[in-house]
């Protein structure tokens, strides 16, 4: 529940800071100019109230957390579905392709393939010597 209430803070924040392209005209109306220091103290009393929320409301924050935790089974349970239909899909591929290429590519090498390069015999050092 805490998570959720500070992405929310967050993302507020950063809609609050992003530039909003103005009017066409190119002025932007008294009511569309807010300060950082505004919105920073605007922010801050928001999170203060939220923090009293769960004391003014319990029912609420039961009924949310139990939201929450229902939520993120759900999304475990979807995320192990996707888990296993990926793992699935890419087994199959993988059979697949070690099928069709695999057979072909496989025992092509002919005996005369395996057989050694022929290397030149290594000259005896006592030959050197007689001379």
């Amino acid at each position: 529940m805490k998570f959720l209430l500070k992405s929310a803070f967050w993302l507020t924040i950063v809609l609050i800071l992003l530039p909003t392209g103005g009017s066409k005209d190119g002025r932007s109306s008294p009511e569309q100019q807010i300060s950082a220091s505004e919105a920073v103290t605007a922010a801050s009393a928001a999170v203060s109230d939220m923090k009293g929320f769960c004391a003014r409301q319990p029912d609420a924050c039961t009924v949310g957390s139990q939201v929450a935790v229902a939520l993120g089974h759900k999304a475990q349970a979807g995320a192990k579905m996707l888990y296993e239909f990926l793992n699935d899909k890419m087994a199959a591929r993988e059979r697949s392709g070690t099928a069709a290429n695999g057979a072909a590519s496989q025992h092509t090498l002919t005996p005369a393939d395996l057989t050694p390069a022929w290397r030149a015999p290594a000259a005896r050092k006592d030959a050197d010597s007689r001379v």
